[in-house]
């Protein structure tokens, strides 16, 4: 009996490792151990041995078993791996067709490359939710209880003091309790106000806020830092002003022009024959809002700015409608590939 054993087990091996395909495989599996197969014919052979040779017997044709299921397992990975390689390498397939590459969305890569530039200059990145607080989108921010912000139809709000933020302001008051100075952040997210769609609004879009407080900060430090980014951002000596205007949370404020692209300051249709575009928002934080956070009076100064960052993207790129950032129209976004 060890004799057949040994020489099954030499055939057997030899008939897997031959097994060219599966189908050949399966038939060389059901000729050993299928229920008519040659090991099983010798398993129900140990009934005819005597009965102190059954047990060695028995465990060698187990273990012979054992040995036959590894070696057709490897052999079927085997086959199965050549098959792969087989139909990667096959010249005489079919040629696919040409692959269409995806582009990033312009307003997440506009975002970034914001934040890059910031980065440059020290500042660190923070984020905050979208469904607010009144406090932290109103009261904290200096608004009074009856600004007109605070209104229906401004704000969508969800219940009696929680909304959806109508800019990433909050996200600065929550950086200043958790900070002390001196600090500088950036603040990019998404917001939403009640408003209608139309070529230059949306009820919902990007915005990026600034935020640098220390020790005689001033409005020369903000100047310095607006005319850095507009020239990195926009590239070339850009000739930017201020005029002043009101913000509830900064103190003197500031509205942001930059010399327009098109015309070079001459006026034209696209900055409305002023030869200005508005780019942003700014001031020097309010001491109310420090107070709100707990900073001590008179210790710290600091200027605060805000971008829409769906505006800054269709002043660098010449689009005149904020609509077509969210319709996903391909044709649209495929124009980015390889600007982006």
């Amino acid at each position: 009996m060890h004799e057949a054993i040994a020489r099954l087990r030499a055939e057997g091996l030899a008939r897997i490792d031959q097994a060219a395909t599966n189908e050949a495989l399966e038939a060389v599996r059901l000729a050993l151990l299928g229920r008519k197969g040659e090991l099983t014919r010798l398993l129900r052979g140990l009934v005819d041995l005597e009965p102190a040779q059954r047990p060695a017997v028995g465990a060698a044709l187990n273990e012979l078993k054992l040995e036959f299921g590894a070696a057709l397992g490897r052999r079927q990975s085997e086959l199965a791996e050549h098959h792969t390689a087989a139909a990667v390498c096959d010249l005489t397939l079919p040629g696919l067709p040409p692959v269409v590459l995806g582009t990033a969305h312009p307003l997440p890569s506009v975002l970034e490359e914001i934040c890059d530039i910031f980065y440059g200059m020290g500042y660190d990145r923070d984020e905050g939710p979208e469904v607010e607080l009144e406090y932290y989108n109103f009261t904290a921010l200096n608004f009074p209880p009856d600004h007109p912000a605070r209104d229906l139809q401004d704000t969508f709000f969800l219940g009696t003091d929680i909304l959806l933020r109508t800019q990433t302001s909050p996200v600065q008051v929550r950086t200043m309790e958790r900070r002390s100075p001196p600090l500088a952040y950036v603040f990019p997210g998404r917001v939403y106000r009640n408003e209608n769609a139309d070529a230059s609004h949306s009820s919902e879009f990007f915005q990026i806020e600034g935020l640098r407080v220390d020790r005689d900060i001033s409005l020369v430090d903000l100047r310095e830092t607006v005319a850095a980014f507009v020239g990195s951002f926009f590239g070339g000596e850009r000739p930017t002003r201020f005029r002043p205007h009101y913000f509830p949370f900064t103190e003197p404020s500031v509205e942001v022009d930059m010399q327009c692209m098109k015309c070079g300051g001459r006026g034209c249709g696209i900055c409305g024959q002023s030869g200005w575009l508005e780019i942003m928002g700014a001031g020097m934080v309010h001491p109310n809002v420090f107070k709100a956070v707990g900073y001590p009076d008179d210790a710290y100064t600091g200027f605060a700015f805000g971008m829409g960052i769906d505006r800054l993207a269709m002043l660098k790129y010449g689009i005149d409608d904020i609509r077509l950032f969210y319709e996903n129209d391909l044709r649209f976004l495929r124009q980015f590939r390889g600007v982006l």
